[in-house]
């Protein structure tokens, strides 16, 4: 005697459920939340949560200090500017010119102040016939650092160098007393002429210092996506997942395997499948769109590192957390890292969360090596050795943490084995 089927469901039958609503309106809702606080919490006023901003300060001059003052005019600047950190906006660091090009060189300032040799005494010309020119205070910008920061690092040093000229200028009127004419009163007030330039120059094809932080993007992309398609791609070779595509529908015989050699299959491919894909990207990226790249083996090792650490990672997880791993891989390595990579926005312009972040998140781990690798010449002061080293530590806790969970699992008996369907 057969069974009669069930009668099918129907959508206006099951809408009326509270509890088919209750779960994916908490999640869906709490996730907008989170996303909003987090990204827009991160760019929504950075000129207000700078704080310690790197800056060198220079000081060049060697004349000769003005007569009843003990030190020349460029002294006098440079103490008065470091004293004043602009609100605790800018770290000042005395530097001679070449150990600013250095930091300039090795992106570890975002810009640099400099007062030139002769400033006391082409200060001093201004009052005399022997006048040929203004005086001059030299601002130099960074874009390796990202176009936002030296834009930064710019507004703060050229406000320096305007206060710096009309603290000069006071100078000048006081000592001309009535004796300059309206003109040279004016030229007075106001003597020092800012001149800005590129301290540390970058190719062309940079993206305005952008191109570090969407190359490091797409790597982590490239893991993080990689990961996820090789997860789904084996549970469903080894009958452990559903295979659906448009209305087709397949379900492939189960293959007794525990979640140990699961993990160590998805591990190995993962490894395998990234040598193709940050190919892809380097190769796209570079070869196609022509960005500015130097160091290209060093690139593509590191690229394959890179992405390789947050591919294991995602494997770790999801092995980790099952159904959930998907999305809180994608909290760890996404959400999370780019307001905390500090490739757009400086560290030292976002709250202090995303400080606290930026000490372990991935991609800011990642993005200084790429920085390094591409803007500065591949140093390893630059951010480089650094990125190696947590790319290391990152790759040993992916393994240690995901291979720990599912031995846990295998010994408690948890698992995976399902009923092939009929």
């Amino acid at each position: 005697m057969s069974v009669p089927a069930a009668p099918e469901a129907r959508a206006a039958t099951l809408l009326r459920r509270p509890r088919l609503w209750l779960v994916p309106t908490l999640l869906s809702g709490l996730l907008a939340l989170l996303l909003s606080l987090l990204y827009m919490g991160g760019i929504v006023n950075p000129d207000a949560d700078l704080r310690d901003l790197p800056i060198a300060l220079v000081n060049d001059d060697t004349g000769k200090p003005p007569a009843g003052q003990r030190e020349n005019l460029g002294s006098q600047i440079v103490a008065a500017i470091a004293s004043d950190t602009a609100g605790g906006r800018a770290d000042w660091r005395l530097l001679t010119r070449a150990g600013a090009q250095d930091q300039l060189d090795s992106g570890k300032v975002y810009g640099a102040l400099v007062v030139p040799a002769g400033f006391t005494d082409s200060v001093a010309a201004l009052s005399t016939p022997r006048a040929a020119q203004r005086p001059t205070i030299t601002v130099l910008t960074n874009p390796g650092k990202g176009s936002l920061g030296s834009s930064l690092a710019g507004q703060i040093t050229t406000r320096a160098a305007h206060e710096a000229s009309r603290a000069v200028g006071r100078q000048l009127t006081a000592s001309a007393g009535d004796r300059s004419d309206p003109t040279a009163g004016l030229l007075l007030a106001d003597p020092v002429e800012v001149v800005t330039r590129v301290g540390h120059p970058i190719g062309p094809r940079s993206g305005l210092g952008l191109t570090a932080f969407y190359y490091t993007l797409l790597l982590v992309l490239a893991g993080f996506m990689g990961g996820n398609v090789i997860s789904n791609a084996v549970d469903t070779a080894l009958g452990y997942a559903d295979n659906e595509i448009g209305p087709w529908h397949t379900r492939r015989p189960t293959v007794p395997i525990n979640r140990t050699q699961t993990l160590l299959l998805k591990m190995v491919m993962t490894a395998g499948i990234t040598l193709v894909s940050t190919a892809l990207v380097l190769l796209a990226c570079v070869g196609v769109l022509g960005m500015d790249a130097s160091h290209l083996p060093l690139l593509w090792v590191y690229s394959y590192c890179a992405a390789l650490a947050v591919g294991l990672g995602v494997q770790a997880i999801n092995a980790a957390f099952g159904g959930l791993g998907q999305l809180v891989s994608m909290f760890v390595f996404i959400v999370l890292g780019l307001p905390s990579s500090g490739a757009t926005i400086p560290l030292q312009a976002v709250p202090g969360f995303y400080r606290f972040l930026s000490h372990f998140e991935p991609m800011r781990q990642l993005s200084d090596g790429v920085r390094a690798i591409l803007y500065f010449d591949a140093r390893g002061d630059a951010g480089l050795a650094r990125s190696w080293v947590m790319i290391a530590i990152g790759t040993v806790l992916a393994l240690v943490f995901g291979f720990a969970m599912t031995a846990y699992y295998d010994r408690k008996g948890h698992k995976r084995l399902t009923p092939q369907p009929a």
